[in-house]
C-alpha cells in the first residue's frame, strides 16, 4: 500500500477540512446544543460532491476512490460528529445499499438524487428486539398483488426522520431464519403507513436524527425489491462491513479533533508561570494521544485498500472499527484530562468530543462483536 496521496487525494483532503474549518467548526457547538437537523451544511455538502463520494458519476456521485472517500469523512466528522454520521449512513448504508444491489432501473431513479444529494437516505435494520441479532427482526413485508405489505417497526435509524429514501429489511419468510429477510426501496413520501414515532433524546452525536419508525400496513410495489427475496441478511452484512471503514473514519477524526483541542489548550493554559505543554506528563499524554490516532488511521486505510483490490476485508475492517473507536473514546478522554476542571464544562468542545466518540463503540457492531467477528475470522 502506497501511503502518498494522489495529488486528487490531497485536493480533495484539504479542500473538505477548508470547508470544515471555515463552515463546520464554527456552527459545531450550536447543532450540539440545538440537535437541528443541519440541512444547509447538508446542502453544502451537496454542492461540494460530497453526498456521493464513492459512487460512478454516472449516477450523479464523485467517483472517489476508498482513501479518499474515509479521509473526507473524517474531515467532516472532525468539525462534527452528528454531521459526519449523517453522511456515512446515507452514502455507506441507504447509497450502497442501492449501488451494490440495485438494479440498473432502481440506481438510474433512486441512486442518481442520493449521489447528488437531492435526497437523504437511511439504513433501516436494528429493531427494539433485534439490534446486533438480526434474524431476530420482527417486521414482516407479504406479497400482495404485485407488492409487498409491510407491518413493523424500526429503531435507531440514522436520518431516519428527513430520509427521501430508506433501504428497508423484513422477513419475506418467517420460518426461514436469516435466508428469509429481504430488503426493499421505501419512499416516506409516498408510500402510506410509513410513521415516524419520534426522535431519540442522545448523549451525543447531535443534528444526527435517530428515529423510530413504524409500518402500519404500508403497501409497497414490488419493483422496489432489491434484489431477491431472502438476500437481505447476505445485503445487511456486507454492507456493514464496508460501513465499518466510515466508522472508523468518524473515529479518527473525533480523535483528532480532541488532539488538536488539547495540544492548542496545552500551549496556551499556564500553571505555576509556564505552559502546561512543558509538564512532561501533559507531553505524554499528547504523544499517545497522537500515536493511537495515526495508528487508527493507518488501520482505516489497510482496510480501505484491501476492499479496492477486492479482497476479503472483514477482519480488517472490524479490527479497524474496533480499534478506531476505542481510540477515539481514549483520546477524548486525556482531552478532558488535560483541559482539567474546563474539560468537564461546555465551555470547551472536549466533553462533547467525548459524547460523540462513545457511540462509536455501540452503532455498526458493538465492539464485543467486532471481536467475535475478528476471532471467526482468526480461526477460520
Amino acid at each position: 500500500m502506497d501511503l502518498s496521496l494522489t495529488p486528487e487525494q490531497k485536493q480533495i483532503k484539504e479542500m473538505v477540512a477548508e470547508f470544515v474549518d471555515e463552515e463546520v467548526v464554527p456552527r459545531a457547538a450550536e447543532i450540539d446544543k440545538e440537535d437541528e437537523f443541519p440541512a444547509d451544511l447538508v446542502g453544502e455538502l451537496a454542492d461540494l460532491g460530497l453526498m456521493g463520494m464513492p459512487f460512478p458519476e454516472e449516477y450523479g456521485g464523485a467517483g472517489l476512490d476508498y482513501h479518499a472517500y474515509p479521509m473526507a469523512l473524517e474531515e467532516i466528522s472532525r468539525g462534527s460528529g452528528g454531521l459526519g454520521t449523517i453522511v456515512a449512513a446515507h452514502i455507506s448504508l441507504a447509497g450502497n445499499m442501492v449501488y451494490e444491489f440495485g438494479s440498473e432501473a432502481q440506481k438510474e431513479e433512486y441512486l442518481t438524487p442520493l449521489a447528488e444529494g437531492s435526497d437523504i437516505g437511511a439504513f433501516a435494520l436494528s429493531e427494539p428486539q433485534a439490534g446486533s441479532d438480526v434474524p431476530a427482526m420482527g417486521t414482516t413485508a407479504e406479497k400482495d398483488g404485485d407488492g409487498y405489505r409491510v407491518d413493523g417497526n424500526k429503531l435507531w435509524i440514522s436520518n431516519g426522520s428527513v430520509a427521501d429514501t430508506v433501504t428497508l429489511f423484513a422477513k419475506t419468510d418467517p420460518e426461514a431464519g436469516n435466508k428469509g429477510i429481504s430488503s426493499f426501496i421505501v419512499r416516506p413520501e409516498e408510500d402510506d403507513g410509513f410513521i415516524v414515532e419520534g426522535t431519540e433524546d442522545k448523549l451525543g452525536d447531535k443534528g444526527c436524527p435517530t428515529a423510530e419508525l413504524r409500518f402500519d400496513d404500508m403497501w409497497i410495489p414490488e419493483e422496489r425489491l432489491l434484489d431477491e427475496e431472502g438476500a437481505g441478511f447476505v445485503h445487511a452484512l456486507k454492507t456493514l462491513n464496508g460501513g465499518r471503514i466510515t466508522i472508523a473514519a468518524r473515529s479518527v477524526g473525533i480523535a483528532q479533533a480532541a488532539l488538536d483541542e488539547a495540544t492548542a489548550y496545552a500551549q496556551d493554559r499556564e500553571q505555576f508561570g509556564n505552559p502546561i505543554s512543558e509538564f512532561q506528563a501533559i507531553q505524554h499524554k499528547l504523544a499517545d494521544m497522537d500515536t493511537k490516532t495515526r495508528a487508527a488511521r493507518l488501520l482505516m486505510h489497510d482496510a480501505a485498500d484491501r476492499k479496492m483490490r477486492g479482497e476479503n476485508y472483514v477482519k480488517e475492517a472490524a479490527q479497524a472499527k474496533l480499534r478506531a473507536s476505542e481510540v477515539s473514546r481514549e483520546v477524548a478522554n486525556e482531552g478532558i484530562q488535560i483541559h482539567g476542571g474546563y474539560g468537564y464544562t461546555k465551555d470547551f468542545p472536549a466533553e462533547r468530543f467525548y459524547r460523540d466518540a462513545k457511540l462509536n463503540e455501540i452503532y455498526e457492531g458493538t465492539s464485543e462483536v467486532l471481536r467475535n467477528t475478528i476471532a471467526n475470522e482468526l480461526l477460520a
